[in-house]
């Protein structure tokens, strides 16, 4: 007698904003896996949807809102969680015509009042609780084992060569133009041991290369006092540079990558630059400068002063020649005046960034900078950037060019019919999404393939925009 199976409830999901995000939603869609709820990209025929926000900048905000209209629209049973579950319509008020609104009410429930429920970011229990009460759960997540996860690491958005870590959440500095410490919070650091033990299921589950996030990575271990925890029995210090250690070592078996993210420019960072010079960690550092006036820098309370910025970057290249940096600036960032830009960009050129991001300054709900006297014109503060993108794409074309001849590692991330058309690749100095890649050539050898997830050799022969041709050998 044929036994009739009940279909898994099955959720909508949709991730917005960034990496810090993406890991919420990692954990959010592993605990779904684990409880039995089947998950999809679409809202039709979806039992509920989730939306995890961004609510940063007002394009990002307005994204999330719009998606959120879609999925109530499309499907009508919407839970919303992420960075713009924590914003009230007073802070969304700030710049806008109803100024004179106090209402603390949420801005999401509010805007869509039909919604099923609202939260912050990294909630995930939250979260759970608010699809258990409308979409109960089908089964005991402690029977049933979670289908495509990396073990304790559990699933992943992203391609299965590569993974991001995050090693902290929130932040304790309170930069002018930036509300994320409103939204997650001051520092708090994962416990040494957490992060490692789900280091060590991603390098096993075949992750090549594990990317090291947070909203300040330097200060990992701050907010504990750099206090002793334990990894596989042994004491490990929570701190940034005991940890790097560790990972360097779980990475080396499987002959994976370790790439560090959001690193401020502290002089402890010093300490990781010779483990990168002998090859234990990427020799690449993504360093949010922000600018380099000093004026500037104070009026954005960052917590670094451009004069030392250039010292620094000088020293782990002495230490460290193959090191890139990557960074993002602000241009037109209020106040400043045209000798303060003339400032970053002699800045850009002594300290050549090889790959760097520059935003116009845009008033986001909440930030302190929005009281800051000298507001500049959008049509400046655009001209600005553009200015500054001019001189970044010219230092990094000029480094780039510097490449041709030489034979570089790659990753595979796109292989076409094994690689024999060719592929697309990226060698230590371009983290996925945002730098450029290597267009893999097809191979000269009939019998060399390409496969996405795993290493190959390649020799540079030229330069296309922001990427590098590789020939593979």
């Amino acid at each position: 007698m044929s036994e009739t199976t009940t279909p898994a409830p099955r959720i909508g999901f949709v991730s917005l904003g960034c990496p810090k995000a993406l890991t919420d939603s990692e954990l959010i869609l592993t605990q779904l896996s684990a409880e039995g709820y089947a998950t999809s990209k679409t809202f039709e025929g979806a039992d509920l949807v989730i939306v995890n926000t961004c609510g940063f900048i007002d394009e990002a905000v307005k994204e999330s809102l719009d998606t959120i209209g879609e999925a109530l629209s499309v499907n009508g049973k919407v839970i919303v969680t992420g960075c713009l579950g924590a914003k009230t319509i007073a802070a969304q008020a700030n710049s806008t015509p109803t100024s004179e609104v106090k209402d603390p009410e949420n801005l999401v429930k509010h805007l869509h009042p039909s919604v099923l429920a609202v939260t912050g970011p990294h909630a995930t229990q939250e979260v759970m609780d608010a699809v258990h009460q409308h979409l109960p759960k089908p089964h005991d997540p402690f029977l049933d084992l979670v289908p495509g996860a990396f073990g304790e690491a559990g699933l992943k958005l992203t391609p299965r060569h590569y993974a991001y870590l995050k090693i902290s959440e929130g932040c304790n500095h309170r930069c002018t133009f930036c509300i994320i410490p409103s939204m997650r919070g001051d520092l708090v650091s994962r416990p040494v041991g957490d992060v490692l033990k789900e280091a060590r299921a991603l390098f096993e589950g075949g992750v090549k290369e594990l990317l090291v996030i947070s909203q300040d990575t330097s200060a990992y271990g701050v907010d504990q006092k750099y206090r002793m925890g334990f990894w596989d029995g042994r004491p490990v210090k929570t701190r940034m540079l005991e940890l790097v250690q560790q990972l360097a070592a779980l990475a080396e078996p499987h002959g994976a990558w370790v790439r560090l993210h959001y690193v401020y420019p502290y002089p402890h960072v010093d300490e990781i630059l010779p483990l990168m010079a002998s090859g234990q960690v990427l020799p690449y550092l993504d360093v949010p400068f922000q600018h380099s006036h000093p004026d500037v820098l104070r009026r954005m309370k960052r917590p670094a002063s451009g004069e030392k910025n250039l010292e620094r970057i000088a020293r782990w290249r002495e230490i460290c020649p193959e090191l890139v940096v990557r960074s993002t600036f602000i241009a037109g960032f209020p106040g400043e005046t045209e000798e303060e830009f003339q400032h970053l960009l002699d800045f850009m050129r002594e300290a050549r960034i090889d790959r760097a991001g520059c935003f116009a300054y845009s008033p986001v709900q909440g930030a302190a900078a929005n009281d800051l006297p000298g507001m500049l014109p959008a049509e400046l503060r655009e001209e600005r950037r553009a200015r500054f993108m001019a001189l970044a794409e010219e230092i990094s074309t000029a480094k780039l060019r510097e490449r041709v001849g030489a034979t570089m590692q790659v990753l595979v991330d796109s292989a076409p019919a094994q690689g024999r058309r060719g592929g697309v690749g990226r060698s230590y100095a371009d983290a996925p999404e945002i730098d450029g890649t290597v267009r893999l050539l097809a191979p000269e050898k009939l019998s060399k393939t390409l496969k996405v997830g795993e290493f190959t050799r390649a020799r540079i022969v030229g330069t296309q925009g922001h990427d590098l041709v590789g020939m593979p050998i």
